[in-house]
């Protein structure tokens, strides 16, 4: 029996392959390092904790209500598909139009980013103060340029067909997971000492928020009351980036074998195993590093998770256990960490391209493949644009907007959980969301008061975020217009 589909894609991914994806596509370098912005947030152990439960708990909601949309449409394009029918196709245009100059991109970039800074931990050449050229005033460093190089390597891959790209994905993201595990089993069981654990772990509540600028910190602000939501609310922004991209499954449902049984399994088990993994991860890093530090500090002790340095949490701890090489280690894993997670990201991403090409809402050559069944035009017109954004903003500033608009998307799709039920009673449902209608309804409540904060405290990036959606829609009729007079 063929392996071609109808639509020229070839079902190549299993099970175990699209969980790869899923988990490959989380796990980048947030793990290792936004845990130190989160204390410095948060204060507490018991609240650090917390904002990744409950990190984990809302990803989770999401993937199962998902689930029902993957396997009622499983068709190239995932995301995008759903919204497109559970509203109309200017909604699905600005979820594509949105992917593609932030989310996708922004995401792509600020891991490509994240793979060359940790590069630089082994090869300082390779650093951002490294600066080669600086055309009209703009300075470029060699780490960006290693940022684009990874982006543009793993685009080539992709070009080659699904079979390169799922190994690459399947053998970086086993050595990544295993890695992580081991990091995690020497935390807890070698690492660990009664210093770190007395001072974390004997009054877990205990929440102080640090408001820093310059270096230093201005002042310390006590949360009690609706303060310790608004704190929880603003430190996700760390633990949800580190979390996104578990829907980028659904854009590949054209490649997956028995997508309507694969996407929602894989999605379950992707996020169960990621959030296990990250929760482990941080109770480790409380087992081995003190939460509260010195701003001042002069060793991994001293500085504690809030202030390691570099917010290299990751490497503070492995340092307790493997000394000077620590930094080496952890800088080699987070390398393979982002390199395969990057990988996921183009692979599915450029998916979406392809379907709006075949809708007449993006560039039409984007909606053919290539003599390998994959969309090479999408995954080139992606690397480009992810590659400027290598050349602006900071890992921060990019993670900013990129987790606004995905949160606005999540919450969209999974109302049209609701919407679809109602337009297509009748639709074959494989798979339905667990826990209808409660556990959607909790996940919509629960990341439209996080969006909603974000707007409010983290202005300078959430706003442009939502000015960037809402352009999309002059760009939409513009679209339509050109579309129709050409064919006239």
């Amino acid at each position: 029996m063929s392996t071609e589909t109808t639509s020229g894609f070839k079902r190549e991914l299993g099970l175990f392959d699209s969980t790869m994806i899923v988990i490959g596509s989380m796990i980048g370098s947030g793990i290792f390092i936004v845990s130190a912005d989160i204390s410095r947030t948060v204060g507490s152990s018991g609240i650090l904790l917390l904002v990744w439960l409950i990190t984990g708990v809302i990803t989770l909601i999401g993937a199962l209500s998902y689930g029902e949309l993957a396997a009622m449409m499983p068709k190239a394009g995932g995301q995008y598909v759903y919204l497109r029918e559970a509203y109309n196709p200017l909604v699905g245009f600005l979820y594509g139009w949105t992917l593609f100059l932030v989310i996708q991109t922004g995401t792509i970039a600020a891991v490509a980013v994240a793979f060359s800074k940790f590069t630089a931990v082994i090869i300082p050449s390779f650093g951002t103060k490294n600066i080669l050229f600086s055309p009209f005033g703009l300075n470029i460093s060699a780490g960006q340029i290693l940022a684009i190089c990874s982006v543009m390597l793993l685009t080539y891959i992709n070009i080659r067909g699904l079979r390169e790209a799922k190994f690459v994905q399947d053998i970086f993201t086993i050595a990544k997971t295993l890695a992580l595990f081991a990091l995690i089993l020497l935390g807890l069981f070698i690492g660990s000492n009664a210093q770190a654990i007395s001072a974390n772990f004997s009054n877990i509540w205990d929440a102080k928020w640090l408001h820093i600028s310059n270096g230093k910190v201005d002042w310390v602000e006590s949360l009690t009351g609706f303060s310790i939501v608004v704190a929880i609310a603003v430190s996700m922004v760390g633990s949800l980036f580190s979390s996104v991209a578990w829907e980028n499954i659904t854009f590949t449902a054209g490649e997956i074998k028995d997508p309507k049984k694969n996407i929602p399994r894989s999605l379950f088990l992707g996020t169960l195993v990621v959030t296990v993994l990250y929760v482990l991860a941080n109770v480790a890093y409380l087992c081995v590093l003190p939460l509260v530090g010195n701003i001042n500090g002069t060793d991994v002790m001293s500085s504690g998770i809030q202030f390691a340095a570099e917010d290299r949490v990751g490497t503070a701890a492995a340092n307790l256990f493997f000394g000077e090489p620590a930094a080496i280690i952890m800088a080699l894993l987070i390398m393979v960490s982002t390199f395969g997670c990057n990988n996921g990201l183009i692979l599915a991403g450029a998916r979406v391209y392809y379907a709006m090409a075949k809708d007449n809402l993006f560039f039409k050559t984007t909606g053919t493949l290539n003599k390998n069944s994959v969309p090479a035009k999408a995954l080139i017109f992606q690397g480009v644009w992810a590659s400027l954004l290598c050349l602006s903003g900071t890992y921060s500033q990019l993670l900013d907007y990129v987790v606004f608009a995905v949160l606005l998307f999540y919450i969209l799709t999974i109302i049209g959980v609701f919407i679809l039920r109602k337009k297509q009673p009748d639709a074959e449902r494989p798979y339905k969301a667990f826990g209808y209608p409660v556990l959607p309804i909790l996940y919509i409540i629960l990341a439209a008061i996080i969006a909603g904060i974000l707007l409010l405290e983290k202005p300078d990036y959430t706003w442009p975020g939502l000015i960037i959606v809402l352009l999309g829609i002059p760009v939409y009729f513009g679209w339509n217009y050109f579309q129709k007079k050409n064919i006239n």
